[in-house]
């Protein structure tokens, strides 16, 4: 019983029903694209997000992801070349195509309060996992409070480090077909294919 109720503590109401609204948005919607700024220390780029279901493709900084829902395909035009890694075994940060779904799975969440994010009022949520051997501290996650869409994430590390990701336009329901989560070879003249598979 006191088991259960410290879990109830940590996932506050007012913080569920922000993050379900949010999640219901995107469930919602069949696709979308997102432009957005990506902040890492000094470090700043733009890149697009595009999402459809499971899938997403993610230009940032030179780099190109393609995941199609079974493999990861990641393009660095700088090399021309691409490495290809099964779903299961592609690692790394959070995965864009969940951010609207993260809390639904290790994560116990709290509402933190309302602010202004490029002149809207926003709802924040701090997320922090329920493993202690993660290397996420915790994510905060900004949802606006009109229309429920993501306006931004923070991702603190256990060593402080701070990476930021904020929305800067949202197209809800693109037209995109399938074969754009999925790397065409032929589309990158002279690429060197890297299998890790």
């Amino acid at each position: 019983m006191g088991i259960v109720g410290t879990t109830v503590a940590q996932k506050d109401k007012k913080a569920a029903d922000v993050l379900d609204a949010m999640s219901a948005k995107y469930k919602s919607l069949s696709a979308y694209t997102a432009g957005f700024t990506y902040a890492a220390g000094t470090d700043s780029y733009k890149g697009d997000l595009t999402v459809k279901g499971p899938k997403f493709r993610l230009k940032l900084a030179g780099q190109e992801v393609f995941n199609d829902g079974k493999t990861v395909s990641t393009y660095v035009k700088e090399t021309n070349e691409v490495n290809v890694q099964d779903l299961e075994t592609a690692s790394g940060d959070i995965n864009p195509a969940k951010i609207y779904t993260i809390y639904k799975n290790g994560y116990n969440y709290k509402y933190i309060g309302e602010q202004k994010q490029g002149g809207l009022p926003v709802e924040v949520i701090e997320l922090t996992p329920e493993k202690k051997n993660t290397q996420v501290a915790k994510v905060q996650i900004a949802v606006n409070k009109k229309d429920k869409s993501v306006k931004s994430w923070k991702i603190t590390d256990k060593a402080g480090k701070i990476t930021s990701y904020t929305i800067t336009k949202f197209t809800p329901n693109p037209k995109v077909t399938d074969a754009y989560f999925s790397f065409d070879k032929s589309k990158y003249p002279g690429v060197e294919v890297v299998d890790l598979r």
